[in-house]
C-alpha cells in the first residue's frame, strides 16, 4: 500500500513569527538558508532566535525568511521518535522563551516529484539560472510525489525543489496529537486535487 506525504506549510493561525535563527552572539550564519537545504550539518553551536512579530507561541513554525523549522520539544520528540534518521535537531533559544526550542534541519533530499501529476510547475528561469541551480523548479503548484521513490524516509526535501518540507502521514498525525501547530499540511500523494 503507498504511504501518503505532506508539504508542511506556514499555517495561516493567528502565531508569533520567529527571525531566522543566529549565533548565540546574534551573528548571522555564512548561510541563513542552510537549515532548508537538506543536507547533514555541522553542529552549529548555540543559537538565538529573536520574535519578529509577537503572537500566538505555537509548537511548530517555520522562521520568517529562510523557512526553517522551528519546534517545541515535545514536536522535536516526535521527529527524534519518528525519524531519527532523516533529521538532526538543533536547541535553539527562542527570544523570552524558558522552554526549549530546537531547528528540525532535514538531512535528505529525495528525487521524487512527479512532474506529469502537478497542477501546475514553473522551471527557473533558463536565461537566469546559475549553474548551482540548474534545472530546478521556481515554484509548484498542486505539488505531486512518487510515494515509491521515497527510500523510506518520513521526513526530506525534493531535488530541485528544497523549498517544500516533505512528512510522511505517520510524522503529519503524530504532530497533531501533538497540537498547537503555526504549521498545516498538503497532501502531496494520491490523484491530484481539481481546483
Amino acid at each position: 500500500m503507498a504511504r501518503d506525504f505532506y508539504w508542511v506549510r506556514l499555517g495561516d493561525v493567528p502565531q508569533w513569527l520567529l527571525e531566522t535563527p543566529t549565533r548565540g552572539s546574534g551573528e548571522a550564519f555564512d548561510e541563513p538558508w542552510m537549515f532548508a537545504d537538506g543536507r547533514v550539518l555541522d553542529e552549529p553551536g548555540e543559537m538565538k532566535a529573536l520574535i519578529a512579530t509577537a503572537g500566538k507561541r505555537r509548537a511548530f513554525v517555520f522562521s520568517v525568511i529562510e523557512r526553517a523549522p522551528i519546534a517545541s520539544q515535545a514536536i522535536a520528540n516526535v521527529f527524534r521518535a519518528l525519524a531519527p534518521n532523516d533529521v538532526q535537531l538543533f536547541p535553539v533559544m527562542v527570544e523570552g522563551e524558558a522552554d526549549p526550542f530546537f531547528v528540525v534541519n532535514a538531512t535528505k533530499v529525495i528525487d521524487c516529484i512527479d512532474e506529469a501529476r502537478c497542477r501546475e510547475v514553473h522551471h527557473a528561469d533558463e536565461d537566469d539560472s546559475s549553474p548551482d541551480h540548474e534545472g530546478e523548479y521556481q515554484w509548484i503548484y498542486g505539488l505531486r510525489i512518487d510515494p515509491s521513490k521515497t527510500e523510506g524516509a518520513h521526513v526530506f526535501r525534493p531535488r530541485k525543489f528544497k523549498t517544500a518540507f516533505i512528512v510522511s502521514e505517520d510524522v503529519k498525525n503524530a504532530l497533531e496529537g501533538v497540537g498547537n501547530l503555526g504549521v498545516s499540511f498538503e497532501r502531496v500523494t494520491g490523484a491530484p486535487e481539481s481546483h
